[in-house]
């Protein structure tokens, strides 16, 4: 828990300044403005924030951004496509463009408006900031055993300075299975504050696919959460893509609350220039015969900063848990740094449980290999650096998905090789 902060800083108090005409009308609203107000944001001193010291690190708060004028609309639409072919929901500076919305699938319905909000307390910084300011979203409900083979791709863009909060909602109902995509992107030099919460809960039987590229630019500030929550027999993949933003915050929380529940997480952080990646996660396994793996691969150059930190708490209850959790990072330069904090917190006695973390440098021994055979040494050294991130997907089961994010990979290497 914060303590109490004699003073506000100056985002701290933008922050409160333009939540104040909402907060007389929605009671969790002033709830959070009260929380900031006694305790500020999170700083190293709170665990979870260790490594990102989120108040020194957030200078300026601007406004909430207006909705976005129709010439606005349509070049968004044009820049922003899908990663592949999908359904595509867009959302421009915080607000949902239902009309420029594809035709849903049989079995898929969305409403527009911010889902349910909530948080936790003050160190839940993400969900308070958004449960505090968001305004739009969408609510997506999958109809029991429905099968919806073309993704579902939420695309979010800012075009402008200011924030943009947004709160989703995502049910599968029982037996029901679908493939979602959410996209983040703004051009360079736009000083965006992007803040998305979204719920997800996969009832019993079901399976998906959630699938996360980021692709801010420089200036923009990225706080994003995702908390899921996994029925009895359900599976579920998240695959996600940072490579982008100047400071990232990327939550995962996942309660296992249904038994024979199978949940796969595979990530690459990509980390250049002076951006700094903040990726945290949290698993805890509530009831018996689960299984979780949690693998992410890092690149850190230039004056990048990265973050992982990654929990597994399994219960009393929940016996005969298989729990794995991996964390592997190339450095890429001296001014370059990676912090990783993997924990285990096992309360059962019949478990298989692991976690392990590496940082290193590509191994001189693989360089020689390939320069041997008349690589050029800055050839070579791009091959091995995209070996070592594209491995995590290739057991992708959609072909296309795989090859959007190996193309954004390669995107980014080219670009800060």
């Amino acid at each position: 828990m914060l303590k109490k902060v004699e003073k506000l800083n100056p985002a701290e108090e933008a922050i409160l300044a333009v939540a104040e005409p909402l907060l007389a009308s929605d009671a969790k609203r002033a709830q959070a403005a009260q929380t900031l107000r006694e305790r500020g944001l999170p700083t190293r001193r709170v665990e979870a924030w260790h490594y990102t010291d989120l108040r020194n690190s957030l200078k300026a708060f601007g406004p909430l951004v207006q909705a976005p004028a129709a010439d606005g609309i349509a070049s968004f639409l044009a820049a922003h496509p899908a990663i592949c072919e999908a359904v595509r929901l867009p959302f421009l500076d915080g607000h949902f463009l239902a009309e420029q919305a594809d035709a849903l699938p049989k079995g898929v319905s969305v409403t527009g408006g911010a889902a349910a909000s909530g948080y936790r307390d003050a160190a839940d910084a993400i969900a308070m900031l958004n449960t505090m300011l968001a305004l739009d979203g969408v609510r997506i409900a999958i109809g029991r055993n429905s099968r919806i083979e073309t993704p579902l791709a939420l695309v979010h863009g800012c075009r402008n300075a200011g924030a943009a909060m947004l709160r989703h909602a995502v049910e599968l109902d029982a037996g029901a299975s679908a493939v979602f995509i959410e996209q983040h992107a703004s051009n360079n030099g736009i000083a965006a504050h992007a803040n998305t919460v979204t719920g997800l809960t996969l009832g019993e039987g079901a399976s998906a696919t959630w699938v996360i590229v980021q692709q801010e630019g420089d200036a923009a500030t990225h706080l994003a959460q995702l908390n899921v929550t996994l029925g009895k027999d359900s599976r579920l993949t998240i695959l996600a893509l940072n490579a982008g933003g100047a400071l990232v915050r990327r939550e995962i929380n996942v309660m296992v609350r249904g038994e024979g529940s199978d949940l796969r997480i595979r990530g690459v952080n990509l980390i250049g220039g002076k951006t700094h990646v903040d990726v945290t996660t949290s698993l805890y396994h509530e009831v018996p015969d689960t299984v979780s793996t949690e693998i992410f691969r890092n690149v850190v150059t230039d004056q990048g900063r990265g973050v992982f930190q990654g929990e597994i708490r399994v219960a009393q209850i929940a016996q005969k848990t298989d729990a794995r959790m991996a964390c592997n990072t190339l450095l890429l330069s001296d001014d370059a740094e990676f912090s990783a904090k993997p924990e285990l917190e096992i309360f059962a006695d019949d478990v298989q449980c692991a976690h392990g973390a590496t940082v290193t440098d590509i191994d001189d021994n693989h360089l020689f290999y390939l320069r041997a055979r008349g690589i050029p040494e800055k050839l070579a050294r791009a091959l091995l650096v995209k070996a070592f991130v594209e491995e995590i997907f290739d057991d992708l089961e959609n072909e296309a998905i795989q090859e959007a994010m190996n193309s954004r990979i390669e995107e980014w290497l080219e670009q800060n090789g």
